[in-house]
C-alpha cells in the first residue's frame, strides 16, 4: 500500500497520515470482500488521510453497515474525528443510516461528542437529514436536545428550517425547548419562513411564543406573505389566546422538561387525559375551518 511520509496525527493518536488508501476506497464503495481481504492482509483499519478521515468514516457516510462492522471488528476506533470534528456517528446520522448508527452505539460511540466550530452533533446531523428513526434513536440514546451549533443553533431550529414536521414532533415530545433562541430567533421564525401551517400549529401547540421578536425586531408573522395560509394561521394565534386547558398542558410539560413523557406515563390518569398531556391528539379545527394547506407554499 503506497502512502506518504508518515508522521503522527495532530488531532488524535490513531495512526499515520496517508494518501487515500485502498482500504478507504473499499469502505467508501461498499466492497465488503475486498475490504475483508485488505484487513486480513494486514492493512491498518485506523489509517487516516490528510483530513483525518478513516475507512470507518467512509463506510458510515455511505451507509455501508457491513463494511463498518468489518472495520469495527478489526479494531477501528469508534470516536475518531476528522479535521472538521466529525465522528463516524456524525457521518452515519448524516447519511440517515439507522443500522450504522445502531452499530456504532453498540461499539460505544459517544452520542454527545464535544462540538467544534466546524461540526454539528450527531443529533444535528440526523435533523438535517430528516430521518425520524435516526432522530428518535439519538434522543433515546441520550442526545443533548439543546446542544448548540454555531451555525444552526439547537437541533430544533435546523429541523424547523428544513420543514421536517415528524422530526420536530420527536424533539418536542422529548422535551426540547420550543422557545430556544439563536440571535433572538426562535423555531417559530423558521417555521414561518418555510410557510408550513402544520409546523406552525405544532410549535404553538407546544407553547411557541407567537410574539417573539428576533434581532431585527421581527415576529414570526413578519416572515410570511400577507393573506397566505401561514400568515392567516399566525394572525389567528395572535388574535385568539390559547384555552386554559392548552395552557395547563404546556405548563405541565415545560415544568417537567425532558422527563415529561416518562413522568406523565406513570401518573394515574384517565386514558383521555393521558393522551392529551402526551399530545396524542391532533387538533385540526383551524385547518378545517380555514382550508389551509399544510405544505410549503
Amino acid at each position: 500500500m503506497e502512502v506518504t511520509a508518515a508522521r503522527r496525527s495532530f488531532l488524535c493518536d490513531i495512526g499515520f497520515w496517508a494518501d487515500r488508501t485502498a482500504l478507504h476506497e473499499a469502505a467508501f464503495h461498499g466492497r465488503v470482500l475486498q475490504l475483508k481481504q485488505l484487513i486480513e492482509s494486514g492493512a491498518s483499519v485506523n489509517m487516516v488521510t490528510v483530513d483525518n478521515i478513516t475507512p470507518l468514516h467512509e463506510a458510515c457516510i455511505q451507509a455501508h453497515v457491513k463494511c463498518a462492522q468489518l472495520l469495527l471488528e478489526a479494531g477501528a476506533q469508534v470516536d475518531v474525528r476528522t479535521i472538521h470534528g466529525s465522528t463516524p456517528l456524525c457521518n452515519a446520522c448524516a447519511s440517515g443510516s439507522l443500522e450504522c448508527a445502531k452499530l456504532l452505539l453498540d461499539y460505544g460511540a459517544k452520542v454527545n461528542p464535544s462540538l467544534t466550530a466546524l461540526t454539528a452533533s450527531p443529533l444535528h446531523e440526523a435533523c438535517i437529514n430528516g430521518n425520524v428513526d435516526v432522530v428518535r434513536l439519538m434522543i433515546a440514546s441520550g442526545a443533548q436536545l439543546e446542544a448548540y451549533d454555531v451555525h444552526f443553533g439547537p437541533p430544533l431550529h435546523i429541523t424547523c428550517a428544513k420543514g421536517y414536521v415528524h422530526c420536530v414532533r420527536e424533539l418536542l415530545i422529548a422535551g426540547a425547548n420550543v422557545n430556544s433562541v439563536k440571535f433572538h430567533e426562535t423555531a417559530l421564525h423558521h417555521a414561518a419562513r418555510v410557510h408550513m401551517v402544520d409546523l406552525i400549529e405544532l410549535l404553538v401547540e407546544f407553547g411557541a411564543n407567537v410574539y417573539a421578536s428576533d434581532n431585527l425586531g421581527r415576529k414570526p408573522i413578519d416572515y410570511t406573505t400577507p393573506a397566505s395560509p401561514s400568515h392567516t394561521c399566525l394572525r389567528f394565534y395572535e388574535s385568539n389566546p390559547l384555552s386554559l386547558q392548552q395552557l395547563c398542558r404546556i405548563t405541565v410539560r415545560m415544568r417537567l422538561g425532558t422527563r415529561a413523557s416518562e413522568v406523565i406515563g406513570q401518573l394515574n390518569l384517565s386514558h383521555r387525559i393521558h393522551n392529551y398531556l402526551q399530545h396524542c391528539d391532533h387538533p385540526t379545527s383551524l385547518q378545517t375551518d380555514t382550508g389551509m394547506d399544510s405544505k410549503p407554499v
